[in-house]
């Protein structure tokens, strides 16, 4: 590493500027280990103090991981390098399966909501300091109480990653541990990594998240916790009501941890919700209606404790400021006028995924899609499975993209 790149700066952003570089230039290899701080601080002619600052940047950014006596390291993949961006080029004239949309024929028309709206924006327009749309609230409000959710307060956001990134960093700092499903959602795995934090891996099952593992991120010390409700991507998993009295049993011995429980499934799977919410002191829920909409209608509805839901609504004041009423109206009227029959598209859904998880079976192939729209399928060689299915007419999303440690 050192014939490769010398480390040097006179200040802590000057040194952690250079090692970024010589990471994206490719002279810092990924696992590679860098210098003790004393060491650097040799290097550089600078204090140990600034060279520790200088990782400590490192660290914040994603480009390194401190792993104990392994010492500090280039990080596998910088948190710059998205997991999407393990995938499979299609050519043309292949089904491609590796995307995960949903189906269009089964998305609501959108003409009748974008119209009215427009009418409401024309008879109200919203202005600077314009609340949440209250029928959006009031309707939102009312299906997470038909599912037993606790009652508690609202917002709006901008899909659940951005209600996630605001509540992680509002009660995180780099380097804090954060439990999340593996295999997991590739664009939460890359959000945890953008943001520094260090994921524990919590395998699940068909029923949800393993009780006796996430109990093990807790005692290795998980400040927050990421569950998915239902439709877990990309193993299709749903938490029985059995495993959510599991679960909740083993988060009510850590009050203090953050849950954050991820319900995007609402409005496209006909599973029951079985909520762990209010099994902590601090926790939020997110609904999504990018995948019963349409991912260009995306926002979230969140609901949670006091505490929490006003400490995201603070950090989106500083930022977005709020989502589009144009976007919020029309979600409201396509909730009001029953645009979407829940029972139907889950039944098209679940009829696909059975059909395609019974054929495997057929051949001798063991694969899991309890919900939602994903199929995982294990195999002994994946490269080799994605490449074959390939030759044959078929794109395969690989599962590289979303494991940790499975």
């Amino acid at each position: 590493m050192q014939e490769k790149y010398r480390i040097a700066g006179r200040t802590a952003s000057e040194i952690a500027a250079g090692v970024e570089a010589a990471v994206a230039g490719g002279r810092l290899a990924p696992g590679a280990a860098l210098p003790p701080v004393r060491e650097v601080a040799a290097l550089a002619r600078v204090s140990p103090n600034t060279a520790a600052a200088a990782y400590r940047m490192l660290r914040e950014r994603g480009i390194v991981e401190t792993a104990g006596r392994r010492g500090t390291r280039v990080r596998p993949r910088p948190a710059s390098t998205t997991r999407e961006d393990i995938r499979v080029e299609v050519p043309p004239g292949v089904r491609d399966l590796s995307k995960g949309n949903p189906d269009p024929a089964l998305l609501p028309p959108l003409g009748a909501a974008l119209a009215a709206a427009a009418r409401a924006h024309e008879e109200r327009p919203a202005m600077y300091g314009t609340g949440d749309d209250e029928e959006l609230l009031d309707l939102a409000g009312a299906r997470l109480r038909a599912d037993g959710i606790p009652p508690g307060p609202l917002a709006v956001t901008s899909g659940t990653l951005d209600a996630v990134e605001r509540v992680l960093a509002a009660y995180l700092r780099p380097g804090d541990a954060v439990a999340v499903e593996d295999p997991g959602w590739s664009a939460l795995l890359d959000l945890v990594a953008a943001m520094g934090l260090r994921p524990v891996p919590v395998r699940l099952d068909d029923d949800g998240p393993l009780p006796d593992d996430l109990g093990r991120a807790l005692r290795a010390g998980a400040r927050a916790v990421v569950v998915t409700a239902r439709a877990q991507n990309p193993t299709g998993a749903a938490v029985s009501a059995r495993r959510a009295e599991e679960l909740s049993e083993v988060l009510a011995a850590y009050p203090g941890v953050l849950l954050v429980e991820d319900d995007h499934a609402d409005g496209f799977v006909d599973l029951p919700l079985s909520p762990l919410a209010g099994s902590t002191e601090r926790w939020i829920l997110t609904r999504s209606t990018a995948k019963a909409f349409g991912p260009d209608l995306r926002l979230a509805l969140i609901t949670g404790d006091p505490v929490t839901l006003g400490r995201l609504r603070g950090r989106q004041r500083l930022a977005a400021g709020w989502v589009s009423h144009l976007l919020q109206r029309a979600v409201a009227h396509l909730w009001r006028t029953g645009a979407v029959d829940s029972a139907t598209v889950g039944a098209s859904y679940r009829e696909r995924r059975d059909g395609l998880v019974a054929e495997l079976a057929g051949h001798g192939i063991t694969a899991y899609g309890r919900s939602g729209l994903n199929v995982w399928v294990p195999v002994a060689d994946e490269a080799t499975a994605i490449t074959r299915l390939l030759a044959h007419g078929w794109a395969a999303a690989p599962g590289a993209r979303n494991r940790i440690g499975t």
